[in-house]
């Protein structure tokens, strides 16, 4: 009787579990296909091990004492009301004075998720910005993939894996983070240009069973629900922040030290907002596969008019050529934590 009643018992799991992957299948049919032009992964062939960083290149930005960063017309400026000595370009300009009570405007567009023509003909022309040459651009990382094992909780305990890959072809990056958690999967894509100075998005996309949102950055910042804003000058956006932060310490561009800081604009498909992460302290984390490995941790400060209530944590080790080995992601009651496994590299 017992082995029959755990006979029924195995079937109806193996049942559920059936109709639940259908169910997932289904969602993410009825999506609409996505208007990214997704590059082709290349073979990796090496795995990156930790190594004495070299010495980053001094610094060519001047040190400037910012004012409280406004954002263009049409943005709501969440910025720090002192925001503290940083050595990255200066904020976008300040805008002619609103009334405080006086919304954010927004223009309606036809344009509601990126149009991949467009895309491409952005990609195309960034070459005539500021690219550089090829040489130059060869400060970017070569084609990269994180790895990383991800536990979490959220009603219970999550397992689960998860991987950042980066990739470049000439003037043109794609960046895309993987989590998966069995049922339950996220995919956040960013695509844009490459210059000597950091990446500039075009678009992106975060993805989950029966769901799509997306962000166009052209000459406007196109929301999901359509509206259109200014677009700040340095704007990143979910998935880019992790490579151009990589660059920024690895070049020399911002220093990799306790006590500093990081600020940009961060456009999501819901809004711009400005993000600030303080470098708080340095640790030595016990990586699965790579053992101890020092790492600087970066700490964002709450948003002012916050949207949600996601925040992120990064771990950048120096000795892994900058890259986040650990990433923590927190919405209120569920948190996830990504730690790196491997580092696959072209």
């Amino acid at each position: 009787m017992a082995r029959r009643n755990a006979l029924i018992a195995a079937l109806l799991l193996a049942v559920l579990l059936g109709h639940a992957l259908v169910l997932q299948w289904l969602a993410w049919y009825a999506l609409e296909p996505s208007a990214l032009k997704t590059m082709a992964a290349p073979m990796f062939t090496r795995l990156l091990k930790p190594a004495v960083p070299p010495p980053a290149p001094v610094a060519v930005a001047r040190t400037v004492k910012p004012r409280p960063p406004r954002a263009p017309d049409a943005i709501q400026s969440v910025a720090p009301s002192t925001p503290p000595e940083v050595t990255t370009t200066a904020p976008p300009p300040e805008p002619q004075k609103q009334a405080a009570s006086e919304p954010p405007a927004a223009t309606p567009t036809a344009v509601a998720t990126p149009a991949a023509d467009a895309l491409a003909s952005d990609v195309s022309s960034v070459a005539g910005t500021d690219t550089g040459s090829v040489t130059a651009l060869d400060s970017w990382p070569g084609d990269t993939r994180l790895n990383y094992r991800v536990g979490g909780y959220y009603r219970g305990e999550l397992h689960g894996n998860a991987h950042v890959e980066w990739l470049r072809d000439g003037a043109r990056y794609q960046t895309r983070i993987d989590i998966d958690l069995g049922l339950v999967s996220l995919v956040m894509t960013s695509q844009g240009g490459v210059t000597t100075q950091g990446l500039t998005p075009f678009a992106y996309e975060e993805t989950r069973p029966g769901k799509r949102r997306s962000t166009l950055m052209q000459d406007k910042v196109v929301l999901d629900d359509g509206r259109q804003l200014p677009r700040p000058e340095g704007v990143q956006d979910t998935a880019s922040q992790f490579v151009e932060l990589s660059h920024r310490f690895a070049s020399g561009q911002l220093p990799l030290e306790v006590g500093g800081s990081v600020s940009f604009w961060m456009a999501r498909p819901g809004g711009i907002d400005f993000w600030t992460y303080d470098i708080t302290d340095k640790e030595v984390l016990q990586t699965p596969a790579l053992g101890a490995v020092e790492a600087f941790h970066l700490k964002p400060r709450p948003l002012e008019n916050a949207r949600g209530n996601i925040t992120a944590e990064m771990w950048f080790a120096p000795s892994l050529q900058y890259l986040p080995v650990r990433i923590r992601v927190t919405a209120g009651e569920a948190s996830l934590d990504l730690m790196v496994e491997k580092i696959e590299q072209r």
